[in-house]
């Protein structure tokens, strides 16, 4: 039997038994009622209430204007509607680099306010500070290296991160001072498979990938991405599961008909 059928409740503790076990973890983004819990229903393991929100709900190029409020709103609506699965939130940037207590009160109120189960972090030893904060507090923490969206004027484009040693190095430096930090899961972003997979084997907690290839323990992708919702982006990580687009596209372009021409409401569709 599978850690994950035989689950009523994801918790941080079975994603690392998952992984002791061999049992790939799955992950997507969630940010609003309707769409988390389909996607509970379904079975995953980790829903990301994502500062990709930024993007897909919101328009926005970068991640970077979300704000804390905002994720405590799409959180909060991801939660009410998930039974199984366990939900982390991403701290939005500037809700905790470079200053801990800022970064400890920011944990506490995505906590408090939105009902999430755990927050997830972007950085490695710079930000080393903050995780130690908020741990103190009893709140798990998510790592994010390799590819940091919030980092995107310093990295100056999404290419592939680490290709060279010397990042290479420091990524698992990294890894290896989040985990003895105490947190509960690594995501890897658009990094050498190789690499993520030496991670992975070196590493003991949890390490789940996104362009990082299949030798980790788990994989996350954008809901609207995968759906082909969102479909100018086509990276080649994702593997598109739907055609939404084109789906959505022609029934609102069935009900413009079908209002025009007063198809719609018929004599079966009034009151």
């Amino acid at each position: 039997m599978s850690v994950h059928k035989d689950v009523k409740k994801v918790t941080t503790h079975v994603l690392q038994t998952m992984k002791e076990e061999g049992e790939k973890i799955s992950m997507l983004t969630g940010y609003d009622f309707s769409m988390a819990k389909i996607i509970d229903t379904a079975g995953i393991d980790v829903i990301l209430v994502g500062d990709s929100a930024s993007n897909v709900m919101a328009g926005h190029e970068t991640t970077l204007p979300i704000t804390l409020d905002q994720m405590i709103y799409h959180a909060a609506s991801v939660v009410r509607a998930v039974q199984r699965a366990l939900v982390v939130v991403d701290m939005p940037f500037g809700s905790y680099q470079g200053n801990s207590k800022e970064a400890l009160s920011s944990a506490i109120r995505i906590m408090k306010e939105s009902g999430g189960h755990a927050v997830k972090m972007e950085g490695g030893q710079e930000i080393i500070e903050s995780i130690n904060r908020i741990l103190t507090a009893g709140i798990p923490v998510m790592g994010h290296l390799g590819l940091t969206p919030q980092s995107i004027y310093k990295f100056g484009t999404y290419v592939v991160r680490a290709k060279e040693e010397e990042e290479a190095e420091r990524l698992i430096a990294d890894a290896k001072a989040l985990e003895a930090a105490g947190c509960f899961a690594i995501v890897l972003e658009k990094i050498p498979a190789d690499l993520a997979t030496r991670v992975a084997k070196e590493i003991r907690i949890p390490i789940i990938g996104i362009g990082a290839g299949g030798g980790v323990d788990g994989q996350v992708l954008v809901v609207h991405d995968m759906l082909g919702i969102n479909n100018e982006f086509n990276p080649r990580f994702l593997r598109k599961y739907h055609n939404l687009y084109q789906e959505m596209l022609g029934a609102f372009g069935n009900y413009i008909e079908d209002v025009k021409s007063g198809d719609f409401p018929n004599k079966s569709e009034q009151y």
